[in-house]
C-alpha cells in the first residue's frame, strides 16, 4: 500500500439539498482517511470544460456511456448556469493516506447501467433514471471523485490551478431577494471532533443545515497558538472576571482545610488578587492548548506562530439573520443547558470541549473569519506539497 491523495468534489445541487453533512460524515468514517484541505469553489466555464474534457478517459474503469454523462453534467451542471452565467457553488476535499483513491472510490460507489441499490454515497444521494427504452433522463452523481490514481493526480492539480481565482471565500454567488439583509458567521468545529475518524463533523453540518443558510467558505485549519490566543482573547478577559470569585472560594476552602485555620473575611479580596488571575491564566492556556496543541507558556522559541497539532474545521454561513440561527441550532456554551437536538446537547462534553463554536455578534463574525483566514489557499498548497510546484 502506497500514501495517495484523492479528491471529492460535493456538486451543487448536493449543496443546495443540504446534503453536505451527510456525505462528508461517510466520506470520513468509512474511508479511514485523512482530511486534508477543503475548499469552496464558484467554478469558471473555463474549469468547468478542461474538468469535462479531462472526464472521458481510457483509464477510467468505468463505462464510456457514464464517463459522458460525468461530462457532459460538469459542462451543464457543475459550470455557471448556461441561461444565466450565474456561477455555482461547489465544496472541493483533499483526503490523503494509504490507497486513497481506492478507497473513496469504494465508498463514493460507480454508477452501473442496469444496477441498483447499496451502500455507497451514490446509492444514497446520486440518481441515474433509465426509461423502458434504457435511455437515461436523468443523471445526479452527488459527488466526483477520480476513479483511478492518474486521474486523481491530474484533476487535482487542474483544481489546485484554478484554486486562486475559482475558488475562497465565495461573495455575490448566493442570490437574495434586494431587501434582506444578510449575514455571515463563522462556526469552527473543534478538535475534539478528529481524535479518529468518525461521523460527527458531518452530522454537525447536517444540523447546521436545517438553519437554511449557505456554506460559502471552509477551511482545514490547525490553528497555531498565536492564531487561537488571538482568536480567544475576548474569553481571556472574561475568565478573568467570571473566574475569581469561583478560584477565590476554592482557595478558602482548600487553605482552611490544610492548615486548620479560618480566613477572615477582610483578606479575601487579597487572597483573590492573588489566585484569581492564576485560576484564569491556567484555564486560558488548557483553552489555548486544546484547540491548538501547545500551551502557549510551554512553547519552545518561534513555534507560537506555526501551524498547531489540532485539526479543526473553519465554515462560513451566509444568509439572513444567520447569527441567531446557527447559535440556536449549536445551543449555549455548556452542554448541560443546551436543548435537546441541540448540536453542543448531542455532541458537547463539557464548557471547553463543547464540539463547536459560531460567532456571537456582527463584529466578531468579521473578526473570526479574518483570523481564520477562510479565504487562504490552503488547497493548493496541499496539492504542492504532494505534487510539487503546480
Amino acid at each position: 500500500m502506497a500514501k495517495e491523495l484523492t479528491y471529492v468534489i460535493i456538486t451543487p445541487y448536493s449543496l443546495y439539498k443540504s446534503r453536505t453533512g451527510g456525505i462528508i460524515s461517510r466520506l470520513i468514517s468509512r474511508s479511514g482517511l485523512e482530511l486534508l484541505s477543503a475548499r469552496m469553489f464558484a467554478p469558471s466555464r473555463q474549469l468547468a470544460e478542461e474538468y469535462a474534457r479531462l472526464a472521458i478517459c481510457d483509464d477510467d474503469p468505468q463505462d464510456k456511456v457514464i464517463q459522458r454523462l460525468i461530462s457532459n453534467y460538469i459542462l451543464n451542471q457543475l459550470g455557471p448556469d448556461p441561461k444565466t452565467g450565474r456561477r455555482r457553488r461547489a465544496m472541493v476535499l483533499l483526503f490523503g493516506g494509504d490507497d486513497a483513491v481506492a478507497r473513496i472510490m469504494e465508498v463514493v460507489g460507480m454508477f452501473r447501467l442496469g444496477q441498483y441499490g447499496g451502500q455507497t454515497i451514490r446509492d444514497t444521494y446520486g440518481d441515474l433514471v433509465c426509461n423502458s427504452s434504457g435511455e437515461v433522463v436523468y443523471f445526479e452523481p452527488a459527488v466526483l471523485t477520480a476513479p483511478s490514481l492518474a486521474q486523481a493526480k491530474e484533476w487535482i492539480r487542474l483544481w489546485a490551478t484554478y484554486s486562486g481565482t475559482d475558488g475562497g471565500l465565495l461573495e455575490g454567488v448566493v442570490q437574495y431577494p434586494p431587501d434582506q439583509q444578510v449575514q455571515k458567521t463563522l462556526v469552527l468545529i473543534k478538535p475534539d471532533n478528529f481524535q479518529f475518524p468518525t461521523g460527527r463533523p458531518g452530522n454537525m453540518v447536517d444540523s447546521f443545515s436545517r438553519t437554511g443558510l449557505y456554506i460559502i467558505g471552509i477551511k482545514v485549519v490547525h490553528m497555531s497558538p498565536a492564531q487561537a490566543m488571538e482568536f480567544y482573547a475576548p474569553v481571556r478577559q472574561a475568565l478573568h472576571e467570571r473566574l475569581r470569585p469561583v478560584a477565590t472560594a476554592k482557595a478558602k476552602a482548600l487553605l482552611e482545610e490544610g492548615l486548620e485555620l479560618r480566613i477572615p473575611t477582610e483578606y479575601m479580596e487579597r487572597l483573590g488578587e492573588i489566585v484569581g488571575p492564576l485560576f484564569a491564566e491556567e484555564q486560558f492556556a488548557r483553552l489555548i492548548k486544546f484547540m491548538s496543541g501547545f500551551r502557549p507558556d510551554e512553547c519552545p522559541a518561534g513555534r507560537l506562530d506555526q501551524p498547531g497539532k489540532e485539526k479543526c474545521i473553519a465554515l462560513v454561513y451566509e444568509g439572513p439573520d444567520a447569527i441567531r440561527k446557527i447559535r440556536e441550532a449549536l445551543g449555549p456554551t455548556d452542554p448541560s443547558k443546551a436543548p435537546p437536538g441541540s448540536i453542543r446537547r448531542e455532541f458537547g462534553h463539557d464548557v471547553m470541549v463543547n464540539a463547536a463554536h459560531a460567532s456571537d455578534s456582527v463584529e466578531n463574525a468579521i473578526r473570526e473569519i479574518r483570523i481564520m483566514d477562510v479565504a487562504e489557499n490552503t488547497f493548493k498548497r496541499a496539492a504542492e506539497e504532494f505534487y510539487g510546484p503546480i
